[in-house]
């Protein structure tokens, strides 16, 4: 009966409560989707998207109803077509953002056996710390159905409202226990304060216990004023906001003081991994940047994760061969424009071994999520 109740929930916006028969479709569609998730695991390594966002419906009425941050609007007049925008960007959502079968179907026609659910622009540390907290059980929550209904499909990344680190670990400890979540989903930025601030120390420290990643995506980026012709903000502003939070995690002792704590980053990397050498030298010649990281900057490469979204064969190739195959996994970007749309060709674009394939196709997102 729970798998029941999370289909009738899928469809909040094809008009409320199904038919007989679009319920029917529902759960046959739910029993197709495991027999293809069977499959892939016994064919082979799953594949393993670990940069797959979610919006799920409760999430948008609630900014709906109740206003999201500044300049943020949430437009759900037609059913059929919601969206959301900033400015002059509009994205029309899709509707397997938070239809389980429909994403389900797209997913099998991708050939990706698995989603590591993320939530996307605005996340939650924008509000007041209450209403951040409530935003943030209304995610986890979803995305706790969403395993419920199709465990072998989809596992969630816990949203924290980071705005109050004493909120955030009491979201924490609520969903740590659930099996529905693998890891926990972080800003690149908490408002602009950055994610290596003190106050935020208790949180990875739980993440470290408790073995769950902080997986890491770009969010208000850095320079939005001279970012705002172009799509800048997205096409550069996100690999940047990104290397700017990997550094700040080395060279504000976060790495060293976690030794175990798994950090994973979007977008290949963004600007980080072409960017080392000049960090490493900035070590040797300022006290800014070596009082608090023990090791040169090359070797904490080793420490991060990242995923397959760099839209070039030689870029990615370039980050294999920078971090080993170990370190790489499967993202899509899902569902946006600036992701993929097929995940998987690009793996095998990059002249690596059937071994290394098969890692990064799902076997490292296997080991570190736990799955």
């Amino acid at each position: 009966m729970v798998h029941c109740a999370t289909c009738l929930q899928a469809v909040v916006f094809r008009g409320g409560l199904p038919s007989l028969g679009s319920l029917a479709a529902s759960l046959l569609a739910m029993v197709a989707a495991r027999g293809d998730s069977a499959k892939g695991q016994r064919g082979g390594t799953r594949a393993i998207d670990v940069h797959a966002h979610f919006y799920p419906e409760g999430f948008l009425k609630a900014l709906a109803q109740d206003g999201g941050p500044p300049a943020f609007q949430v437009d759900l007049t037609d059913p059929a077509r919601p969206s959301v925008g900033r400015d002059t960007f509009r994205l029309v959502l899709d509707p397997s953002y938070w239809d389980l079968d429909k994403r389900v179907r797209r997913m099998d026609a991708q050939g990706v056996q698995m989603h590591a659910l993320s939530l996307t622009l605005p996340m939650v540390h924008w509000a007041p710390a209450d209403r951040g907290a409530q935003l943030a059980r209304i995610v986890n929550d979803a995305m706790s159905e969403a395993h419920t209904a199709y465990p072998e499909r989809f596992v969630g990344c816990a949203v924290l409202p980071l705005q109050d680190a004493a909120l955030a670990l009491h979201e924490l400890e609520r969903v740590a226990g659930n099996p529905a979540f693998r890891g926990v989903y972080f800003p690149t930025n908490v408002n602009g304060s950055e994610i290596s601030e003190a106050r935020l120390h208790p949180i990875y420290e739980r993440c470290q216990k408790k073995s769950l990643p902080v997986l890491l995506h770009p969010v208000g980026v850095i320079g939005a004023e001279r970012l705002a012709p172009f799509y800048l903000s997205n096409l550069l502003g996100n690999p940047f906001d990104t290397a700017v939070a990997a550094a700040s995690l080395v060279f504000g002792g976060v790495m060293d003081r976690f030794p175990r704590l798994d950090v994973v980053l979007p977008h290949a990397g963004g600007a980080l991994p072409i960017l080392w050498g000049r960090l490493q030298h900035g070590q040797q010649v300022r006290h800014e940047a070596r009082d608090k990281a023990q090791h040169p900057f090359r070797e904490y490469l080793h420490r991060f994760h990242y995923d397959t979204i760099g839209h070039a064969p030689e870029v990615v190739r370039f980050l294999v061969d920078l971090v080993g195959s170990d370190r790489v996994m499967l993202g899509s970007d899902y569902c946006f424009d600036m992701g993929y749309e097929q995940p998987r060709e690009i793996i095998g674009q990059l002249g690596l071994s059937a071994s290394e394939q098969e890692r990064i196709l799902g076997g490292n997102a296997a080991r570190l999520l736990r799955v």
